[in-house]
């Protein structure tokens, strides 16, 4: 079989006539979402003076009272993020595994558990942030409720699709030894898979830190409700030891994933 090679040019020189219709169609979907959008170029610069006067609000001494109640609410904030990941990462594998073309048992229930992970991440986690509150009430019950939902889909997706891509070499090596569906998993499949599924985990947790300080808009716990609170209020001095703790959390869990999935790899 032939390989496809990359080409743009022609002989002549030119762009193939397909290139640029692609390139006009395109163009063409960019200006009409924009109109839909009300994209405002001309707007988006004259507004960098107000941006700008939101931003010297910053430049203040913080609220250094604050800090207790500050970690307090952050531990809450990464608490909510770490047990969500965690028990979705239980819930997700099975699901995955049935979610996947090469190692799910029947294909209509390959369907049905891929409509399922569908239906789960379908709604952000605000969503269902509020429908968890109605159901069990304010605090951070409710956000880890739907952390777990959201995150199960995302995960039991991301895991079946790095188990279709894997080196069907190992795969047959392993049951060419006698081995049976789960000895097949266990051995083959799941450390085929290991290095791409644990970048994906890690990126879900610090999407989920990083979500939990949102749900908080809703009562369901974290450091989401003062953020609002001391927006609405004007209070400078805490807001900016929220946005400064809140990327300090972040850049520790990006350089933990990295160091980690480096040593997996």
């Amino acid at each position: 079989m032939t390989a496809w090679k990359w080409r743009l040019p022609t002989k002549h020189g030119f762009v193939p006539l397909w290139w640029g219709l692609g390139f006009i169609f395109l163009l063409g979907v960019l200006v009409s979402a924009a109109v839909l959008v009300e994209l405002d170029l001309l707007g988006l610069l004259q507004s960098g003076g107000n941006l700008w006067q939101f931003l010297s609000q910053f430049l203040t001494v913080p609220d250094w009272a604050y800090i207790p109640k500050l970690l307090l609410k952050m531990l809450e904030t990464v608490e909510m993020g770490i047990v969500s990941t965690a028990i979705a990462l239980l819930l997700s594998l099975p699901l995955g595994v049935l979610a996947a073309r090469n190692t799910s048992p029947h294909v209509v229930l390959y369907h049905c558990i891929r409509n399922l992970l569908n239906l789960m991440r379908a709604l952000p986690e605000l969503v269902w942030a509020l429908v968890f509150v109605s159901a069990v009430g304010l605090g951070p019950l409710p956000g880890v409720m739907a952390l777990i939902f959201v995150t199960t889909g995302f995960l039991g997706k991301f895991l079946a699709e790095s188990i279709e891509v894997v080196d069907i070499t190992g795969v047959m090596g392993v049951k060419s030894t006698g081995a049976g569906w789960l000895q097949t998993l266990m051995f083959a499949v799941f450390p085929l898979a290991l290095p791409d599924f644990i970048g994906t985990v890690l990126y879900i947790l610090d999407h989920n830190v990083r979500s939990a300080t949102i749900l908080g808009l809703v009562g369901a716990g974290g450091i989401g409700y003062e953020l609002v609170m001391s927006m609405r209020l004007f209070n400078y001095g805490r807001l900016m030891l929220i946005a400064t703790a809140i990327y300090i959390v972040v850049t520790i869990l990006d350089r933990f994933s990295d160091a980690l999935r480096s040593r997996v790899i």
